[in-house]
Formats: structure tokens, C-alpha cells, sequence
């Protein structure tokens, strides 16, 4: 269970955010589920016919804590809206109790009466149901889980052990495909530097962060200011300054195509088959300003200095499923160099960026990495020879009810460099001041850096396990901002 950041001023907190969890199969007593009907307090909405894609789209504010239930393998066993409700999970144990909202009330109600054999009546929580719920009680990261027995009935709702299962169970031949923005205002954060500030801004002229801080709608902004100290191992003394802000609007985009599963055979049809192909991934518009001033005091191993961790979990409704995206930025200075140069750079860049997995039969999951920056500098000055590299980037890690699928690391830079030679000269047998002379040159660079891995974790999809960690590839590009003659 991750632990959770502490809440942090940005009213009007909702869970949402980005991607993944474990999978494995189900135990035995699954044949229990043939002989019964889907649950009586089921609505009687279905899934989408399997000729038309599933909608993905935010989850509205009345299925913050909505649940879908499937019968795999038994007639009319799609996944459906329920009214059953994940009253309480023990991540421990992967025991839930489980309840229904009985109509015209508010109040859960228990799903079914006590048996000698400790099975629920029929029409109820039975062996082979495959929940997926929004965040719940003991489930922040929201819970996809198949039920291996009924154990009995408490004043809460009928008591299941559940093991953990995979989407394809659920969305069997459906396709889905879509694009969330996440809402900037459902991010907890943790402030790690004192002088960090959080602003945002959506729909609804609302806004939240300092006086006069303007922020595009959907857009979530992190302002930083901090002294840089001296490293250890530096190879000088030093003083420096970072200020500036990062702004990203976050998207989390997913897709499922049940290629595999409409080619499995007959005697193949009542298991799941994984699907032809998935996406996760997570993508956005970028906008960062900063400044760097003085002698950095850092050495060659880059020094990362987070100021700032972001958590969402936003919960994506495609079709009748709530699937809960676990999505998590930290936003940090890193800074290299050799301890002498002295630089007062400032840097603006808007951009995108987009990273993730994508899967296919044939190729398995590969990488998807791109970013499209334009910078430009607003003030440029190096003195002295050496070099130092500062970056003011984020780190964003996207999973599937807990567990972390996609990692990508953004990282925009400046980079300066100087090269040239300090001479002095005092006449001989004089009290004349020394004549200094200095020749050289420098440059100042931007660049970007953008790498991440794919997860083991994604095979929550139904996919087959990733035997290790899928290094990302790192996108690289660096390009001249200014130079000069010292």
C-alpha cells in the first residue's frame, strides 16, 4: 500500500489519476457461477454491443464510487453496472465485504442471508465474479479483484476472499479507446521545499493559488525557489539560486482492442484470451520558466533536488467499467557541473509530451516516447571556464488500481559552457596595478531529456507477463540558445 503524501493547500482535493495493476487468475469453485444470473441488483444497462467501441471518458462525480460486475464464462455475463459497493477491502487478507444500496435508500445493505454452506443466495456475490471498483474503503487505488469464495454474511454485506485478476475479464471482446484530461484539482501535494507554490485553474472562472498567478483552464502549475548549496565533493565553494515554475495540463490516454479474445475457439471462449492490443500511457501540454544565477557548486555525478510530489486517482468510466488511473509527478532541479562557472540564465519552453506502452500481438508492448519543445532565452550570461548543467523537470509514474505501469521522466535543461585563459601582469620594481586580461568563449545550451520504463504490471491488461523492466529509449535533443566572447 503506498503511503500517501500528506494533503496540501489545493482545495476542492478529488481522487483521480493514472494506471495499472497486478494480474494473476482466479482459484478454484469457479463452476458455482455457471448456474447463476447476473446480480438482482444489477442494473439492467449492459456493455455497449461488442460491434461498437466502449466510451472512455472522466467518471461523473455520481460514479466517483460506482462498481461493475462480470460472470465470465456464463450466459449474460458481461460487465454491467451494479449496485453492489466495495464496503471494505483488507489488502493483506484480499478480503471485501460487499454490499448493495437497496432502492430508495442511501444505506448499503447486506447482499445476502447466511447459509449453512456459507454461499450467498443466488442472484448475489457468488464464486467467479469479477468486481471492478472506484476507490473504496482499504482501496484508495480502487480494486479489480475475483471473488474465490463466499465466506458469509456480516452486518456489512457478504464477506468474499478475492485474488487479483486482469482486464480482459472484464472488457472480454469490447474495444475502447479514449483521451482524459485529469482534473487539476484532484491533486494531493506534498510540499518538499518551503517556498513552493501550487496553482490551477478549471471550468467555472474557479481558481486556486496565489493572487495574480494566471493559469490556463485544466492546467495545474508548481512555482519553486530555493538556494542551491554547495555539494559535497565539489571541487570549489559556491553560491546559486533556481527559481521558476513548472505547468503541465496531464492526459491520461488508454485503449483496449479484444482482438485475442474474438479469435479464441469455442472450447476457448469461456477464458480470457488477453487482448490484440492496449495502450497506457500519459501525455500533455508543458510549459516551464526558470532561472539559474550564480556559481553552482555541483560536481560531475548530477545532484536531483525533488521540491514537489503530486498524486491523483482519477477514475475513468469506459463503458460501464470504472477503471481508476494511479497517476504520480514529482517535480525536481537537477543540477552537474565542475564548481566554477558563474552563469545568469533565465529559459522559457512550451511544449508536449507524450509516453507510455503500447501492445501488440505480434510485437509485444514497445515503447512510445515523443516531445515537441520550443525554447527560447530571455537572459544569457557566462563568465569564467567550466561548465554546469541545470534541469527543472518531472518525473510522472502512471498505473492501474495500485500498481505502477508507465514511468517517464521529463527532464529540460540549459547547459553553459566556457573555455578561455585569465592573464596578469605587474611591472617590475613598481607599485603599478596589475594589468588582468582575460580571452575566451562560452555557449548556453537548451535541450530535453525524456526517458522512462514499462512495467511488469502491465500485464493487468490480460497481456502476456513482461519478463523485465522495457527501458523507454531516452529521447534526446540539445540545441543552441546563445553564445559570445568573453
Amino acid at each position: 500500500m503506498r503511503k500517501r503524501p500528506s494533503r496540501a493547500l489545493v482545495p476542492a482535493l478529488a481522487a483521480s489519476a493514472l494506471f495499472l495493476a497486478a494480474g494473476c487468475s482466479a482459484g478454484p469453485g469457479q463452476s458455482s457461477a455457471a448456474a447463476r444470473t447476473p446480480d438482482a441488483g444489477t442494473s439492467a444497462t449492459t456493455t455497449a454491443n461488442s460491434d461498437q467501441p466502449l466510451a472512455v471518458a472522466a467518471a461523473p462525480a455520481a460514479a466517483a464510487t460506482s462498481t461493475a460486475v462480470a460472470r465470465p464464462g456464463t450466459a449474460g455475463g458481461k460487465a454491467r453496472k451494479t449496485s453492489l459497493k466495495v464496503k471494505s477491502y483488507d489488502s493483506h487478507t484480499r478480503r471485501a465485504v460487499i454490499s448493495t444500496v437497496a432502492k430508495g435508500t442511501s444505506s448499503p445493505s447486506p447482499t445476502g442471508t447466511p447459509t449453512p454452506t456459507g454461499t450467498a443466495t443466488p442472484g448475489r456475490t457468488a464464486v467467479g465474479d469479477v468486481i471492478a471498483s472506484a476507490p473504496a474503503p482499504g482501496a484508495p487505488d480502487g480494486l479489480l479483484a475475483k471473488v474465490t469464495k463466499v465466506i458469509g454474511e456480516t452486518a456489512d454485506g457478504t464477506e468474499v476472499q478475492t485474488a487479483p485478476t486482469t482486464l480482459d475479464t472484464l472488457l472480454g471482446d469490447d474495444d475502447a479507446k479514449g483521451t482524459v484530461p485529469v482534473d487539476p484539482a484532484s491533486f494531493d501535494v506534498e510540499r518538499l521545499l518551503p517556498d513552493v507554490k501550487v496553482s490551477w485553474a478549471k471550468t467555472g472562472d474557479i481558481h486556486s493559488g496565489p493572487e495574480g498567478t494566471k493559469v490556463p483552464l485544466g492546467s495545474l502549475r508548481v512555482d519553486v525557489a530555493t538556494k542551491v548549496a554547495t555539494a559535497e565533493g565539489a571541487p570549489a565553494s559556491a553560491d546559486a539560486s533556481v527559481s521558476g515554475f513548472v505547468q503541465v495540463k496531464p492526459e491520461v490516454d488508454f485503449s483496449y482492442g479484444g482482438g485475442a479474445s474474438t479469435a479464441s475457439t469455442a472450447s476457448t471462449a469461456s477464458t480470457a484470451s488477453g487482448p490484440g492490443a492496449a495502450y497506457l500511457g500519459v501525455s500533455g501540454d508543458w510549459t516551464s520558466q526558470w532561472a539559474l544565477k550564480g556559481r553552482a557548486g555541483a560536481t560531475a555525478k548530477p545532484v536531483r533536488l525533488p521540491f514537489a510530489k503530486l498524486h491523483a486517482d482519477p477514475v475513468l468510466q469506459v463503458g460501464p467499467i470504472p477503471v481508476v488511473v494511479n497517476l504520480d509527478l514529482t517535480c525536481y532541479f537537477e543540477i552537474s557541473g565542475d564548481g566554477r562557472v558563474t552563469v545568469d540564465v533565465e529559459q522559457n519552453l512550451k511544449g508536449d509530451f507524450k509516453a507510455g506502452g503500447t501492445f501488440g500481438t505480434a510485437a509485444g508492448w514497445t515503447p512510445v516516447n515523443e516531445s515537441h519543445m520550443d525554447s527560447s532565452p530571455v537572459r544569457t550570461s557566462v563568465t569564467t571556464a567550466g561548465s554546469v548543467k541545470a534541469a527543472l523537470g518531472a518525473q510522472a509514474t502512471v498505473g492501474l488500481y495500485g500498481a505502477v505501469g508507465v514511468t517517464a521522466d521529463l527532464a529540460p535543461y540549459l547547459r553553459g559552457e566556457a573555455a578561455g585563459t585569465v592573464t596578469a601582469t605587474t611591472p617590475v620594481g613598481s607599485g603599478a596595478k596589475s594589468d588582468v586580461a582575460a580571452s575566451g568563449s562560452w555557449a548556453l545550451y537548451g535541450g530535453l531529456d525524456l526517458s522512462g520504463t514499462l512495467q511488469i504490471q502491465l500485464a493487468i491488461f490480460g497481456t502476456p507477463v513482461i519478463q523485465h523492466a522495457i527501458p523507454l529509449g531516452t529521447l534526446h535533443r540539445e540545441w543552441k540558445l546563445a553564445d559570445g566572447k568573453m
